[in-house]
């Protein structure tokens, strides 16, 4: 006797169609597992053994059982099979019979534990996301998956916390538990969040953290210890613009497959801000693996990547950098295939100053590459706070985090409106073609802008860079067209790390 089920493997943030398909043949009794699968999906045979047992399921001695996972070329991972396989097993034993058209209309997920009970797994969302394009109605999933499951309208979920209930469930003797999807929201309050306001004095680094924010730009804060730098890019969380429900799918996405999502959170609506120590390896960053994951910059997908002591980073970690930052993705290959993660992330970094020595500038130039620096739209340098800033009531500190982020949210409304007609969301995205056609310069802009090209030495990329930003300075100022004032400010930031 033979059955087809449905499950998904996970290749990248995206779910391949896996077909279990469960076989019998008189024989000994024993199970076997074919089509490319890990130790894990091979110990599935033992786990399913005991969780028919305790569902009180005989398990017939005279029977061999064969479950082939195709496409057989495809390796799989993981226990996400388990509930398939087990459902197979008993339809082909005769335990139980489920129609045809519920196999075939229904997507199964999910690890048995040895009493039967469901168990929580990755990557519940781009299997969600995979049956409504391939037009599969129903996906059955553990309970603690289901809210998440649920984010995918137009999809019949079932989510399940024993392999009984699913059975019952199946056979039309039990009614499924309602399931309804996370209600969106604004971004969550983060108890450490600092207002700007609270920040003394640092008003230039302020300055450069807000045009940062409204134009998605890249920063790095360059200054003695103690200045501040640290507090401002825990502030700089406060005045991102909220995720949109389609940037809050994204961003699940990513922490589902990689198994950070908090049951209890089945959809993450704050940007993401991940702290990278100076320790971390490349891997870890950009991601891999023997079956490639997701690193910190696909982590912080859509929100910051805040790397403290820039210049204490191997050089070559930090050129792992490079490519990302300039295509917003990043592909990692190995020898079953390649896959493709999004990287698109506000790079915040803080360093000390090099020290007055050759030797020590040096190193920080061996580490921190001129390409890599072109990368960065913003550099500032953050000086200690004067003693009468430090002194002075908060309330004179200026703008406090809901009115920068107000001026933020307008400034990115304008972008919007721009880039109705194309892909991009913010000035950080726009290309050569974008910047010609929605970059306006006035005369004397053009002019400033030409010799800043010649006195700085402003490669093609900072050429663009610069306007970019001066893009996203025009926009805080409700101005149309980029002025001598917005390239001016502009340049301001386009200092060396020495300066």
């Amino acid at each position: 006797m033979l059955t087809k089920l449905t499950s998904f493997a996970t290749i990248g943030l995206e779910s391949e169609r896996i077909t279990v398909e469960v076989g019998s043949t008189p024989g000994e009794g024993k199970i076997f597992i074919v089509g490319l699968g890990d130790m894990s999906v091979q110990e599935s045979k033992q786990r399913v053994r005991h969780a028919l047992r305790a569902g009180g399921y005989h398990f017939s001695t005279g029977l061999t059982i064969t479950v082939n996972l195709a496409p057989a070329d495809l390796r799989k991972a993981g226990p996400r099979y388990d509930l398939a396989i087990a459902l197979g097993i008993l339809i082909v034993n005769g335990s139980i019979t489920l129609p045809e058209a519920v196999l075939e209309s229904t997507a199964f997920l999910g690890e048995l534990a040895l009493d039967g009970s469901l168990r929580h797994i990755t990557g519940i969302l781009p299997a969600a996301i995979a049956c409504r394009k391939l037009g599969i109605k129903r996906l059955v999933v553990p309970a603690v998956n289901g809210s998440e499951a649920a984010l995918i309208p137009g999809l019949e979920v079932i989510a399940a916390a024993h392999m009984g209930e699913v059975i019952s469930i199946l056979k039309g003797e039990a009614e499924p538990a309602l399931i309804s999807a996370p209600a969106s929201s604004a971004a969550n309050i983060d108890p450490e969040l600092v207002d700007f306001a609270d920040i003394r004095g640092q008003e230039h680094a302020k300055r450069a953290l807000e045009i940062a924010a409204a134009g998605g730009h890249n920063v790095l804060m360059s200054g003695a210890p103690g200045a501040g730098k640290t507090l401002l890019a825990r502030a700089f969380r406060g005045i991102l613009p909220p995720l949109s429900q389609e940037e809050s799918i994204e961003v699940t996405r990513i922490y589902s497959v990689a198994n950070l999502l908090p049951p209890e959170i089945p959809l993450i609506t704050s940007r993401p801000f991940r702290v990278v120590h100076h320790t971390a390896s490349g891997v870890s960053i950009v991601g891999g693996g023997q079956i490639p994951g997701p690193g910190e910059i696909s982590l912080a997908h859509r929100g910051v990547l805040f790397l403290d002591e820039l210049a204490e980073f191997p050089a070559q970690v930090l050129e792992v950098l490079r490519q990302p930052l300039e295509d917003r993705r990043i592909t990692i290959t190995r020898a079953q295939g390649s896959v493709t993660f999004p990287a698109d992330f506000t790079m915040v970094a803080a360093m000390n100053p090099p020290r007055f020595t050759a030797g020590s500038k040096e190193r920080v130039h061996r580490r921190i590459s001129a390409p890599l620096l072109d990368r960065i739209d913003l550099t500032v340098n953050v000086q200690p706070v004067p003693i009468e800033d430090l002194q002075r009531p908060a309330k004179a500190n200026g703008d406090t985090t809901a009115a920068v982020l107000g001026r933020v949210l307008k400034a990115r409304m304008r972008q919007t409106k721009r880039f109705t007609l194309h892909t991009i969301r913010t000035n950080k995205e726009m290309g050569v073609k974008e910047i010609d056609a929605l970059c306006p310069l006035k005369q004397d802009a053009q002019s400033l802008l030409s010799q800043a090209v010649d006195r700085m030495g402003l490669s093609a990329r900072g050429y663009h860079r610069a306007i970019k930003v001066a893009r996203t300075i025009a926009d805080l100022a409700d101005a149309e067209h980029i002025g001598i004032e917005h390239v001016a400010e502009a340049l301001q930031y386009r200092q060396t790390i020495e300066d």
